[in-house]
């Protein structure tokens, strides 16, 4: 994360959330209590703005600065509501695509992918508020300013936008090596979502049992698995290639 988004301290967090910029990541501190912070924790639930509870070793990490228990990180973007954006593409006319990145944990990751989903017409990518990787300088460096053009939106929870994209007639797509089938058996020319897992862990399972298909890319090496940007961008094309 790079210092010229972190915010620190508690009036200091107060004022950002106030002047209506966009909190990415903030963390706080485990205990921590007074008058100010309540007023925190009430701007916080009024806002539905997460946050996460750490050590104060970690902060300690984040920054050398006297943070008082508290520090934020704001996003350079705007984020889209799901719900909207959904709606605006298939009054347009389009075949929808979205992406959908289930706990991606990496910037660099995050950024290439944004970047090939730029150049292959993704229409959105749907993030997690919580435990994925922020939109950063490096984020915006790897997407070669991909970020700006694209809509992302954050959500409370990956199951419930899976249920909205489905409930709207689009087909949820899991990229796993656990399908039988590879993606060039699966229809991609209808409305469509794909989800990409973390680095370590992959697609959650709790998330697997909600898709309506899965797909996998041919692996003929020794090693069994492609990084997550790499495989994002073969899943993408082989739509383009399906759609033109």
């Amino acid at each position: 994360m790079k210092n010229e988004s972190q915010v620190f301290g508690i009036r200091a967090v107060i004022e950002a959330i106030n002047s209506g910029k966009n909190i990415d990541k903030l963390f706080i501190q485990k205990g921590l209590h007074g008058d100010l912070s309540k007023e925190l924790m009430g701007l916080l639930k009024t806002n539905s703005i997460s946050f996460s509870y750490v050590p104060v070793e970690k902060l300690n990490r984040l920054t050398r600065k006297n943070h008082q228990g508290v520090v934020a990180y704001i996003s350079p973007i705007e984020f889209h509501d799901l719900e909207d954006l959904v709606l605006n593409v298939i009054e347009s006319g389009q075949v929808p695509l979205f992406l959908i990145l289930d706990q991606l944990s990496d910037v660099r990751n995050f950024g290439a992918i944004i970047r090939t989903a730029e150049c292959t017409g993704v229409h959105g990518i749907i993030i997690q508020k919580k435990g994925g990787a922020p939109v950063n300088a490096d984020t915006i460096k790897t997407s070669a300013g991909a970020v700006f053009n694209i809509p992302i939106c954050k959500v409370d929870h990956i199951k419930d936008a899976m249920f909205y994209l489905q409930g709207s007639g689009i087909q949820v797509i899991a990229a796993t090596e656990k399908a039988s089938d590879t993606i060039y058996n699966v229809d991609t020319t209808i409305p469509s979502a794909i989800i990409m897992g973390s680095e370590g862990k992959g697609i959650s399972n709790s998330v697997l049992k909600l898709v309506d298909q899965q797909a996998k890319l041919p692996m003929l090496g020794e090693i069994g698995s492609l990084n997550v940007s790499v495989a994002c961008g073969a899943l993408l094309y082989e739509v383009i290639r399906q759609r033109l």
